[in-house]
């Protein structure tokens, strides 16, 4: 499902759990983490996957091929959240309720307004380590932690088989 961020916003009092999702083994452990936690408190697990279209390049109009790609992408960010929640749950969601959606917009920003209020959580993996990495993309986890409403909880992410 995609949408703008106020239209996804809860609309009911029931807590839930934000979890961001990116098809990264980080993401897939926040994941897990986030229905674990919902199973354990009853709350409703609301999976995000933040989309940025690809640059225009060419003539830079916003002609019909460029419109076609456009599509083209946010179909595939939606068949990566597909495939990363089919992944990450081979037997099955039978006691949590999961919702998903793919929002355009930076990774950080989309989550913090994904959140509802002080009552949600909000799950995402630790990401990338090093230096060069975290200067080429910035921490998704640091900017949820500062920005946040809600208490944020840190994935780390799982250690190499």
């Amino acid at each position: 499902m995609t949408g703008t961020v106020p239209e996804l916003r809860r609309r009911s009092s029931c807590r839930r759990v934000v979890v961001g999702v990116s098809g990264s083994p980080g993401s897939t452990a926040a994941l897990r983490t986030a229905v674990a936690e919902a199973g354990r408190t009853g709350a409703v697990v609301v999976a995000v996957l933040a989309w940025s279209p690809p640059p225009v390049t060419g003539r830079g109009h916003w002609g019909v091929p460029v419109l076609a790609a456009l599509d083209a992408g946010l179909d595939a960010a939606a068949e990566r959240l597909r495939g990363t929640i089919d992944g990450a749950f081979a037997v099955g969601l039978s006691r949590v309720r999961l919702s998903s959606f793919v929002v355009r917009g930076e990774a950080g920003e989309v989550l913090v307004r994904m959140v509802g209020g002080p009552e949600d959580l909000l799950v995402v993996g630790a990401g990338a380590e090093g230096l060069v990495w975290r200067g080429l993309r910035p921490s998704v986890a640091s900017h949820c932690v500062r920005r946040s409403g809600c208490p944020v909880l840190v994935v780390p992410r799982p250690a190499p088989r």
